[in-house]
């Protein structure tokens, strides 16, 4: 058993390895993930800011968002 966990380490740390020094390696690869990084910050940002806007503290009116969650499953449940 102790060969196994140490043969699926070594494994695990070459693998690591292998991607690490990939990456460092990188020199147009490192400026289209960046590009790729900027873009799905960017489209996630809007997608919250227009797509998913904050419901709960729109329609609380109490102050109590807990109630009004419970409230709306209790609601849509029957």
């Amino acid at each position: 058993m102790e060969k196994k966990n140490n043969k699926m380490k070594n494994i695990l740390s070459n693998v690591c390895e292998f991607y690490r020094q990939g990456f460092r390696e990188m020199t147009l690869g490192k400026t289209l993930w960046t590009i790729i990084i900027i873009k799905l910050i960017i489209i996630f940002a809007v997608l919250k800011v227009f797509f998913f806007p904050d419901y709960i503290d729109q329609n609380d009116t109490e102050g109590d968002a807990a109630s009004f969650v419970a409230g709306q499953v209790i609601e849509r449940n029957h």
